[in-house]
C-alpha cells in the first residue's frame, strides 16, 4: 500500500492557503498521508524521509510566475540528498490570477527537475484565484478537484486538473482590487502606496 508525503513549500507555510489545501487533500485521500512544512533547516531530513513514501505532493503558491525560493532551495538540497527509492512527484499549485494556466511555467520547472533527476511525474492540480477561492461559495469546486487529485494519485493513474472561480473577469478584477485595498489597510498601506514602486521606506 502506498503512502503520500505532503510538503507545504509556501514561504508562509504555517498560515498559508497551501496548508488549507493540504488539509482538504488529506481528508480526501484513500492512501495514508503525512504533512510537512519546509523550513530553512529541515531539507536534508525531508529528503531522507522520502524513502518511506510512494508519492510526494508538493503544495505551493505561484511566485513571480515560478516556484517560490523555499521550494527552489529544497530541490537543490534534494539533489545532494537523493533517496534511493524515488517517489512520484505530484503538484498542487495555486495562484492569485484568475487563469489556472498562469501556473504552467512553474509546473514545467518541476517536470524538468523530475526528468533530470529521475523522479516519476505524478498528477497536477492548478488552482486559479487560489488566494480567495476557499473563502467564497465556489469552495466546493476546488474541494471537488482536490478529491479527484487524491483519487488519481492513490490509483497511480496520473492526470492534470485545474479549476478557478467561474465569474466574469471584470467582476474578478473588481473583487481583487477590494481585497488588496483591505489587505493594505490592515498593514498600513494605501491604494496610492500600492500604485508606486516605493512602498518601503
Amino acid at each position: 500500500m502506498g503512502k503520500i508525503m505532503m510538503i507545504n513549500a509556501s514561504p508562509r507555510a504555517p498560515k498559508s492557503n497551501s496548508k488549507q489545501y493540504a488539509r482538504i487533500f488529506s481528508e480526501s485521500s484513500r492512501l495514508p498521508t503525512e504533512y510537512f512544512e519546509l523550513t530553512k533547516t529541515n531539507h536534508a531530513e525531508l529528503a531522507r524521509k522520502m524513502e518511506g513514501f510512494s508519492d510526494v505532493l508538493l503544495i505551493f503558491p505561484l511566485y513571480a510566475d515560478g516556484i517560490p525560493a523555499t521550494l527552489l532551495n529544497f530541490l537543490k538540497s534534494l539533489e545532494e540528498n537523493s533517496p534511493r527509492h524515488k517517489p512520484a512527484i505530484s503538484v498542487l499549485i495555486n495562484c492569485g490570477f484568475m487563469e489556472p494556466e498562469q501556473n504552467n511555467v512553474a509546473i514545467q520547472m518541476i517536470q524538468l527537475y523530475c526528468r533530470k533527476f529521475g523522479y516519476p511525474n505524478g498528477s497536477i492540480l492548478k488552482v486559479g484565484s487560489g488566494e480567495a477561492i476557499l473563502t467564497t461559495p465556489f469552495r466546493f469546486l476546488v474541494k471537488g478537484k482536490i478529491k479527484k487529485l487524491a483519487a488519481a494519485i492513490s490509483a497511480a493513474k496520473h492526470r492534470e486538473l485545474q479549476t478557478t472561480m467561474p465569474i466574469p473577469k471584470k467582476v474578478f478584477i473588481r473583487a481583487s482590487s477590494i481585497y488588496w485595498e483591505n489587505y493594505g489597510k490592515r498593514n498600513g498601506i494605501t491604494r496610492k502606496d500600492m500604485q508606486t514602486m516605493q512602498i518601503e521606506s
